[in-house]
């Protein structure tokens, strides 16, 4: 797992893993909602363009991304841990975000998407690299919920 908010990504034959984590002085609390707030992602997030529907488990969403501008992404959120663990995805890939309180006050988020499968040799060479995005991402939550947290001291 990436640290310190630089993205590392491991690249094998049918499937590709991007990942980053980065410390965040912010209650869980104050970061789930920016996670789980469909509609609030533009304005805090550069990464994304739009976020249509309820993020909640079993719900689907539409996200469009700055990646992919023309394209909306259909998703299904597959897991949902309250504070915890978020999950969603489509069928050749899944995005998972964690949280993990410290006792120092602090809560390392992660991201973790994994693409593949089968065919993934086929298409591999037309998917951009997601490491600036979630550098960018996760930068940007960072900022946000800090600024949240330091707002209600």
């Amino acid at each position: 797992m990436a640290q310190n908010g630089k993205a590392t990504t491991e690249k094998k034959t049918f499937s590709r893993t991007t990942s980053i984590s980065t410390g965040i002085q912010a209650d869980p609390a104050i970061i789930w909602k920016l996670l789980t707030t469909a509609t609030d992602y533009p304005r805090w997030n550069s990464t994304v363009i739009s976020v249509e529907g309820n993020i909640a488990l079993g719900e689907k969403i539409k996200l469009k991304s700055t990646l992919a501008p023309k394209r909306i992404f259909k998703l299904q959120v597959k897991e949902f841990i309250n504070e915890q663990r978020l999950m969603w995805g489509d069928g050749p890939g899944n995005r998972i975000y964690t949280l993990d309180k410290k006792n120092n006050g602090t809560v390392t988020f992660s991201m973790v998407e994994k693409i593949g499968g089968f065919m993934f040799p086929m298409y591999a060479k037309y998917i951009p690299s997601f490491d600036q995005s979630f550098e960018q991402f996760a930068a940007d939550l960072k900022q946000e919920a800090e600024t949240i947290q330091n707002a209600t001291r």
